[in-house]
């Protein structure tokens, strides 16, 4: 071992994979886990057939100090696991934040809540193209590592990169952000696209006018649309459009092929993000003043305000206009 700790707050499929990331860094490894299992059990429920290196241990109790925190549990819930974190945490330790979407009730990103929840302290965003388990394996991958002071993201990518996760530095956590929170809803457009049998073409034309309002947003929220051009951006939307593993794909495509949205959630123990970052994502967009028609048809096919007809009618027939 290096000497270092990480700690990862979340055992859920990707903080599970994380913690067996850092643990090939040579770092000793905490995992905070709700209701933690038996002492002897290395192997979790949301990561079935993985064994948990021995440089990670599973805890039911939030760390006092590390060098770095990875804070991997659902948007959703950011708020309160933050809140009480904080409360333990010691001054100056730096957390990052490994979930995407956007706050429902808020529209707020995954940063935002945490400059309300954790003020003061130092903070940044992991985002990529990467699969919970193919982590877990130590499959090759990359990702994108950002924070508004680049000396931090920089650091902190030298503590967690390792041979099999190669991570980038980047200033843009809007850009960032907003690329990971937004491809889990065009994931569930391109699901549905396939599902119903519209076809490669139709689902090509989807993800590439979606990546057009993500980047018009991005700019709106002051980010870089070069930054869609990168790993949190085009990478991640290419795994997650087309990978049957994405949750948010696989829900699309039962979606397109006429299953309920009631039914196929009442059916999953995982979260699909991009159910409740859809509408959030689209208040987001008006409240800036930003032009997304995709995301807001993806949107209303999930509440069923359209059905696949109307949307197809509806994003087809528009008027012509410049790329």
């Amino acid at each position: 071992m290096n000497g270092r700790h990480i700690a990862v707050i979340g055992a859920g499929a990707w903080g599970t994979a994380l913690a067996c990331a850092a643990a090939r860094t040579g770092a000793r490894v905490t995992l905070w886990m709700r209701t933690p299992v038996p002492d002897g059990v290395r192997e979790l429920p949301r990561l079935p057939g993985i064994q948990l290196p021995e440089a990670v241990t599973v805890t039911g109790v939030f760390p006092t100090h590390a060098d770095v925190v990875l804070l991997v549990v659902p948007v959703q819930t950011a708020r309160s696991v933050s809140v009480a974190l904080e409360g333990v945490l010691a001054p100056g330790v730096p957390v990052v934040t490994c979930c995407k979407g956007l706050e429902q009730a808020t529209s707020l990103l995954p940063l935002t809540v945490l400059a309300e929840t954790m003020p003061n302290r130092p903070t940044a965003v992991l985002s990529g193209p990467n699969f919970a388990i193919e982590i877990a394996k130590g499959l090759p991958a990359a990702a994108t590592l950002a924070s508004t002071d680049l000396a931090l993201a920089k650091h902190l990518t030298s503590i967690i990169n390792s041979s099999s996760l190669r991570l980038y530095a980047s200033d843009d956590i809007a850009g960032v952000q907003l690329a990971g929170a937004a491809k889990n809803v065009v994931a569930i457009g391109a699901g549905i696209v396939i599902g119903a049998g519209l076809g490669e073409n139709g689902r090509a034309a989807l993800i590439t006018r979606a990546v057009a309002e993500i980047a018009r947003l991005a700019e709106a929220l002051g980010g870089r649309a070069a930054t869609l051009a990168g790993l949190s951006g085009v990478g991640d939307l290419i795994l997650t459009c087309t990978g049957r593993g994405s949750r948010n794909y696989s829900l699309g495509i039962e979606l397109g092929e006429g299953r309920p949205l009631s039914e196929i959630l009442a059916s999953r123990t995982t979260v699909a993000e991009g159910v409740l970052t859809a509408p959030a994502l689209v208040a987001l967009a008006h409240k800036m003043g930003v032009h997304v028609p995709i995301l807001e048809t993806i949107t209303h096919l999930l509440s069923e305000k359209l059905t696949l007809e109307e949307a197809r009618t509806l994003l087809l027939d528009r008027p012509p206009t410049l790329e």
